[in-house]
This record gives structure tokens, C-alpha cells and sequence, in this order.
């Protein structure tokens, strides 16, 4: 399907844009406070400019439950990073998850091999309650930290969900992480509990994760306890875990007195998150109770038009802030699909034939996994019923404007597309959807409400349909309460206001366009720069990427003869290799598409490209290491083994 380019790819009809929370929200807004606000550009502008007024009745539209709210929303205004939300509220996180203890399903839980179960919403609240009575019986109190190390089931949710009623701070590393990755992050923070699976399913194997547990849990300072799932086995050994006992165990082993969840401030420590870890030990991200139900409800009741009918999926590891966001639903009273496995096992049909099977209203998933599918051939609209379909959000990298076309061509014709960003630094986003808004091919639909987003020249000046540093110009409620072990806040300013002081800088580098939409070209430290022209790298990536020939790429600037030359490294096919007719085919595109600025120098074919943990394209690292610096923290790689291909490249030094 091509598209002009000059009409919105989608359009709501009236009776959604009626039905949606979002209009509702406006309606709410305009009653109460005798405002006229006709549109979304409307409220929005609103929010920012008033953000006590906003986020006090975000608060109220989305019914946050709390033994307290207090008259202040917001002290210290003008301040970044001193800003408090809510300074005088009372509230527990995990009582607006569980508000509800019925029989509508909260959990469904399917994985690769076919397994599938589900939880009533009254089934999650008696199994927290009762993690929680034997975490309180084993020492766990407000302050403490209790960790995942768990592939994405409903024990995962259910075991955070126990900890954070308790005050105690939740933190998660994926299963795929190594042993030192791991203590990267969990050593760090030290904590109590550790959570843990006996393996998980990926690509149609077992993988089992006792030896690692073994290791990580005699190397966690503090650890007291490491609570076993099984999942893989019905009875896998733990003897040789120091500390160990199976959940059934743990859950029966101990008095358990009725527990009760006790009210806690507004910027309570709810969740650790960590930065990729790139360029040494990954940042340890403190996120507080309030900051994060607040701004997820309007997210998802305002932006993803959330309901109690809906069923939501998002493709992720409970490694990423997707995870955390994905459960948030759980406040909405909807339903949520948790999914173990490969998203291409045994086949790229897998997910959407959950999504037909489940009645799937809400499919998230990532950029890559739409480019993926567009490659892989698929037509998911001629193989499945998707009629319960409405909305599909994509996030993780840019969405390229060609797989726009595929999902709006080969998936559904109606249907919200809504590529969104932000990140574990926000645990949110900046740009999102907007249910009753139009979409448009290739960009980001909306700046989120309350989200002060501009785009900062070099000098600092905010500019219009030109590139620059994505940055956040007032305060919101789901900033970091701190960074952990940095008792002075200095690596917190760093992290985000040393360019900009008072200005929260993100690190992407983006335009607003003329639809008040974002286009992200890639993170800002990876603009490259030849002879001092600023190029986004997804601006490359979104043409290379979408040869036949080409599975991914990855683009660097390369020091060279005084300036900055750019090289461009590709996967390709099985079975192809890169010839002069190719790099000239590659070239020509680029030439013709972006600009002669964008070609570049040098074009060479590698068998794979480094990865984060979380599935994103590393520039970073490639970038150092073909400067013969070495890359600091392989761990935070899925295949640092990939970079050694990258040391013996003779191409890049003639």
C-alpha cells in the first residue's frame, strides 16, 4: 500500500471519537472548571500551561485511590530536578491495582509452546495476599528491595504486586541477562527476596536458568531469601541454591498474619529501573508510587483509550519499562495478555494468532517486530479475524514510514496506529497516541498531555519543523525520585540537565511537524555528523532497512582525515553477500531518498549487529569499538560476541 503522503493514513469516525475517554476527559474538564476547550491541541496546550489544574484532574477522571490527596499539587514549579508532586498524599500503588476482586479475567497467560491460563481478578488479589503474608513473615518491610529474575508469567506480576503492597521496592532483569549483567544491576541495590523461575521457553527450547540463580544468588550481598518458580519442571532441584525454597514452600512454610497495605507518599520508591549500560554500570532509576499510576492511567485510560472491556497486549520482557507499564492496566479493571516466548516461534504468525484467538483489542509491540513481519511476507488481515482489533502501539526504535504502510495495508484499514516514546528514565512516554486524532504516515501522533515537549537547537532556542534535542521544559509526575547510591543527585542532574540547566533533556533527537506530531530520527548521541551536518541515523535506517536484501543495519561516524565520515554496516539475507551492485544500489537509494549528505563512505556486510538487552541497535558500542576503544560493559549486550567481527574489519581503515 503506498500513500501520498497528503491525507492522514486514518481518521476516527464519530462514534469512536464520541465513545472515547478522551473526549470524555475534555467534557469533564470543561464542566468543571468552566473552560471551552474545543479539541486535542486545545487540551493540550491547556495541560502544559496549567499543570496543577491537569494532573489534579487527571487524578480525579481516572479515580486513584488514596487515603489522602492534600491541597498542593505541585511545589517548587519552576525547579528541575526539586519539583514534588502531591507533597502531602497518601497512597498505595497496588490497592489501585487490585480496586477490583471479581470474576472478570485480569491475567491471560499464553507462551510459545501453547500453555495457556488465566486469572479472575479475584484469583490475583488472593495469590498477592497471600505472597505478601509470607514476604511479611520472612522480614520484608517498607524500604526493602525484593527482585525478579522471571520470564513474563502471572507469578511475576502477582510476586511484584505483593512486594509493593508492603512498601517494599520491586526490581526485574529479564531471564536472557548473564550472570554479571545481572549482578550489575541487582548487586547494586541489594536486596532481600529474589524472585526466580527454573527456566523459560525461547525459540522452541528450554532454557534452563537454576545454574545461573546458583551463581547470582551467592553473589547478591544481603540476600536472604530466593524464592523458586517452577515453570519448566514440576519439581526442579534447588539444592544447590544457597537460601532456596520453592514457591508452594515459601508460601506454606511460615505464620502468615492477616496483612494490610499500608498508605505511603506520593514518591514513595515503587520500582528500579536501569539504562542500558553501555557505557558502564547501567544507572540505577528510582521510580516513586504516585509519579507512575498517574502518569500510565492518563496513558492508558486517556491516550490508549483504555476501558474494562479491553483486552491489552504488549510484546516484552519483565526487563523493560513496557512490562511495568503493561501491568498498570490492571488499575483500568482490563484485562491483560502476558506472553513467554519468541514473537517468531515457530513462525511470524504466532502473536497475531493470540491476538485473533484472545479477542485482542490492544497489540503492542516493537518497531522491529512490525519490520520483521512486513519482510517476512505475511498478510495478518488475510489469515486471522482481527475484527476485535482497534489499536496498535509500536515503541523501541522509529517506526519506519513504509511499515505505516504495511500495518495500515496488510493488517487492519481501521485501526489507531500509535508509535510511541519515552523510556525507563520516565518509565512513560513523551509522544503518544491520540485515540480521537489523526494519523499520519510516519510520525508520532501527539506530544503526551501535560508533557511540556519542545525541540531545543544547539543554542538552546525551541524551533519548529527543524531537528533537534527532544527536551521536557516543565516539570511532570513521573521524573525519577533518584537514582540509587547517588546520595548528592549529581549523577541524576548529569544524566539530563547538565546541557540544558532546568530543561529535562531526553537524548533523542526529533521534530515536531506541521500536525504537532514528533518524527524521531534516533538517540542524539548517535547523530553522525560528517563535515558538521547533524543526520539522524534512523534516517538512513528506514531506507536500508527496507531492502529485500537487508535484514538490519547499523550506522556509525566514523574519525577520519580530521572529519566524520559515515559507515554503514549490513545484515544481510542468508545467501547474499554485499557486491558493487549492491553498495551502489544502497547508495543510490540513500542519495535519492534522504540526501548526497546522508550516503555513505564506507558499506560493509556483517553476520550480526550488537543488541541491548532490550532489543535496540547499539551505536555506541559499534562506534567504539571500530576506534579501538573498548566497550566497557559487554554484559548490557544480548550478543557482545557480535562486536568481535567488528575489531578485524580492514575495509574501515583505507
Amino acid at each position: 500500500m503506498e500513500h501520498d503522503g497528503n491525507h492522514p493514513l486514518w481518521q476516527p469516525e464519530e462514534a469512536r471519537i464520541e465513545r472515547a475517554n478522551m473526549t470524555a476527559f475534555i467534557r469533564s474538564v470543561n464542566k468543571k472548571l468552566g473552560l471551552d476547550l474545543r479539541d486535542y491541541t486545545a487540551l493540550y496546550n491547556w495541560s502544559t500551561e496549567h499543570p496543577e489544574q491537569f494532573w489534579s484532574e487527571v487524578w480525579d477522571f481516572c479515580g486513584i485511590v488514596s487515603e489522602k490527596r492534600g491541597s498542593t499539587v505541585l511545589t517548587n514549579r519552576d525547579r528541575m530536578p526539586d519539583a514534588r508532586w502531591f507533597p502531602e498524599a497518601r497512597l498505595n500503588f497496588v490497592i489501585n491495582l487490585l480496586r477490583f476482586n471479581d470474576s472478570h479475567t485480569a491475567i491471560i497467560f499464553r507462551n510459545e509452546r501453547g500453555e495457556r491460563r488465566q486469572w479472575t481478578y479475584g484469583e490475583l488479589r488472593t495469590t498477592v495476599y497471600r505472597i505478601a503474608g509470607a514476604l511479611q513473615a520472612a522480614g520484608v518491610t517498607k524500604g526493602d528491595r525484593v527482585a525478579g529474575f522471571m520470564p513474563n508469567i502471572p507469578e511475576t506480576v502477582a510476586a511484584m504486586l505483593a512486594a509493593a503492597g508492603l512498601g517494599a521496592t520491586w526490581s526485574s532483569c529479564s531471564p536472557d541477562f548473564g550472570v554479571n549483567g545481572t549482578l550489575d544491576r541487582f548487586g547494586q541495590i541489594e536486596p532481600k527476596v529474589l524472585f526466580a523461575a527454573d527456566g523459560y521457553y525461547y525459540d522452541g527450547k528450554i532454557l534452563p536458568l537454576l545454574p545461573k540463580i546458583s551463581e547470582i544468588a551467592a553473589q547478591l550481598p544481603g540476600l536472604e531469601k530466593t524464592v523458586i518458580i517452577p515453570y519448566t519442571a514440576s519439581a526442579p532441584a534447588i539444592d544447590r541454591i544457597s537460601g532456596a525454597v520453592l514457591l508452594d514452600q515459601f508460601l506454606t512454610g511460615l505464620h502468615q498474619p492477616a496483612v494490610e497495605f499500608s498508605a505511603w507518599p506520593f514518591d514513595h520508591p515503587l520500582y528500579i529501573l536501569y539504562s542500558s549500560g553501555t557505557t558502564g554500570l547501567p544507572k540505577s532509576i528510582v521510580h516513586g508510587a504516585g509519579g507512575t499510576l498517574i502518569q500510565h492511567l492518563k496513558e492508558l485510560v486517556l491516550h490508549t483509550d483504555l476501558k474494562r472491556s479491553d483486552r491489552i497486549f504488549y510484546y516484552t520482557t519483565c526487563g523493560w519499562m513496557m512490562w511495568n507499564w503493561l501491568v498498570s492496566a490492571l488499575a483500568v479493571g482490563a484485562t491483560i495478555i502476558l506472553y513467554d516466548g519468541s514473537p517468531a516461534y515457530p513462525d511470524m504468525r504466532a502473536l497475531f494468532e493470540i491476538a485473533d484467538r484472545e479477542r485482542m483489542t490492544v497489540f503492542g509491540t516493537s518497531a522491529r517486530y512490525l519490520s520483521m513481519l512486513e519482510k517476512s511476507g505475511w498478510i495478518p488481515k488475510e489469515l486471522f479475524d482481527l475484527s476485535s482489533l482497534r489499536t496498535i502501539l509500536s515503541t523501541g526504535s522509529p517506526l519506519a514510514p513504509e511499515t505505516f504502510d504495511y500495518v495500515y495495508g496488510s493488517i487492519k484499514q481501521d485501526l489507531c496506529l500509535s508509535s510511541i516514546s519515552g523510556g525507563t528514565d520516565i518509565i512513560s512516554c513523551f509522544a503518544l497516541g491520540n485515540p480521537i486524532g489523526l494519523v499520519w504516515r510516519g510520525e508520532l501522533q501527539t506530544r503526551g498531555l501535560g508533557m511540556s515537549v519542545e525541540i531545543y537547537d544547539e543554542n538552546g532556542n525551541a524551533v519548529r519543523g527543524e531537528k533537534g534535542e527532544l527536551v521536557c521544559t516543565r516539570p511532570f509526575p513521573s521524573m525519577p525520585v533518584s537514582f540509587w547510591n547517588d546520595p548528592g543527585g549529581q549523577q541524576y542532574f548529569n544524566a539530563y540537565f547538565n546541557r540544558f540547566p532546568g530543561v529535562w533533556r531526553h537524548g533523542d533527537y526529533a521534530c515536531i511537524t506541521e500536525h504537532n506530531g514528533l518524527i524521531i530520527y534516533g538517540r542524539s548521541d548517535a547523530v553522525l555528523n560528517p563535515a558538521g551536518v547533524r543526520i539522524g541515523t534512523a534516517e538512513i535506517y528506514r531506507i536500508v532497512d527496507a531492502m529485500a536484501e537487508v535484514v538490519e543495519s547499523v550506522c556509525v561516524g566514523q574519525e577520519w582525515k580530521d572529519d566524520t565520515r559515515i559507515v554503514l554496516f549490513v545484515k544481510l539475507q542468508d545467501g547474499i553477500s554485499l557486491d558493487d551492485r549492491l553498495r551502489r544500489e544502497i547508495r543510490n537509494l540513500i542519495r535519492s531518498n534522504a540526501s548526497p549528505r546522508h550516503v555513505p563512505a564506507k558499506i560493509v556486510q556483517v553476520p550480526d549487529i550488537p543488541r541491548t538487552l532490550n532489543g535496540k541497535i547499539t551505536e555506541i558500542a559499534v562506534r567504539e569499538i571500530i576506534h579501538g576503544r573498548e566497550v566497557r560493559n559487554r554484559e548490557a549486550l544480548a550478543n557482545p560476541e557480535s562486536l568481535e567481527h567488528y575489531k578485524k574489519i580492514r575495509d574501515l581503515y583505507d
